[in-house]
């Protein structure tokens, strides 16, 4: 677990949603989100500049050669989520839990402290449907990512579309938007007042923000170098890899898809939460973990194919 993401135990007794799978339509739903083809290439993956955080295995820089992929320009959003509930019927975790982790300044409802990080609440209530708790909607959010997603919900969603969740070494080769060994998706400049780059906390963390707090829509902010928007900051997203410290003195060289033991999973991307004096983890090749089974305010996905089949962006439409 994390602070910049609070990890949320499976409540005992709770039911499981029926998967994808046992429902008879895996692979059957279309994926309604514009994707690019990442070339194949080899990359440095890792913190070449040591600003990562020594639990979190940011080094050693290792080389590592990918081949070609197809993954999301953007999050998956809100509008493309509920096509995938409205097909499926999929219940998340945090509905069948009864809550999610939200932030406290844009909570609706109290909650619980989660300890540790006082600025969680653990909120009844919350889900992807209510991002802020009890009373709040998707109205006005149709463009913004989902959260209060686990891993175990946008696996079944992958199953659904036919998409996988990236490798971790995808997702960085991806963000790094063709800059090779940059600190951020647009190069090592740190983003400011005047030119953010990306949605992570402006202000005093945690309690007095200068602005809004919260998610923005997925194409804020001009793309990378390979056509991905919001890879730092916004919401952190989920990597298909079991996360390991010590994962980068063993890695693979070749399309490396992370070690085969281990309960937590990679996030990455940092969120709308990072902020310089706390979480600086908005960096490319800052890693985070969590437990399959957490949800948070802050945290949802993109998808990765073998290649490219471009397709019209869904409509922001959220019933």
């Amino acid at each position: 677990m994390s602070c910049c993401h609070p990890g949320g135990p499976v409540r005992d007794g709770a039911d499981e949603s029926p998967t994808v799978e046992q429902n008879g339509i895996l692979g059957s739903g279309p994926h309604l989100v514009e994707t690019v083809t990442v070339p194949a290439g080899v990359f440095d993956m890792g913190d070449a500049f040591g600003e990562g955080y020594r639990t979190d295995g940011e080094t050693p820089v290792h080389e590592v050669e990918l081949n070609a992929f197809s993954i999301d320009t953007t999050a998956v959003t809100n509008a493309t989520f509920a096509s995938f509930v409205a097909a499926t019927g999929h219940r998340t975790d945090a509905e069948t839990f009864g809550g999610s982790a939200v932030f406290h300044t844009y909570a609706t409802a109290p909650g619980r402290p989660v300890p540790g990080t006082p600025w969680w609440l653990a909120v009844d209530g919350a889900s992807w449907r209510h991002p802020a708790g009890p009373g709040s909607t998707l109205d006005g959010l149709a463009d913004h990512p989902v959260v209060h997603v686990s891993h175990r919900d946008a696996q079944a969603y992958c199953d659904w579309a036919g998409r996988a969740l990236p490798t971790e070494a995808q997702w960085e080769y991806a963000a790094r938007g063709g800059r090779r060994g940059a600190r951020y998706p647009w190069g090592d400049e740190p983003p400011t007042a005047d030119d953010p780059r990306c949605t992570i906390f402006r202000g005093d963390f945690p309690n007095e923000p200068t602005g809004p707090v919260g998610t923005t829509p997925v194409r804020t902010f001009e793309p990378n170098g390979h056509g991905l928007y919001q890879c730092a900051g916004n919401v952190w997203e989920w990597c298909a890899d079991r996360f390991s410290a010590r994962y980068y003195r063993v890695s693979d060289r070749t399309d490396p898809s992370g070690p085969a033991r281990g309960s937590a999973r990679v996030l990455r991307g940092g969120s709308h939460l990072c902020h310089d004096s706390y979480c600086h983890r908005y960096r490319v090749a800052a890693r985070s973990h969590n437990t399959p089974e957490s949800t948070a305010s802050n945290i949802g996905f993109r998808t990765v194919g073998p290649r490219d089949t471009r397709r019209e962006p869904i409509s922001t439409a959220v019933s």
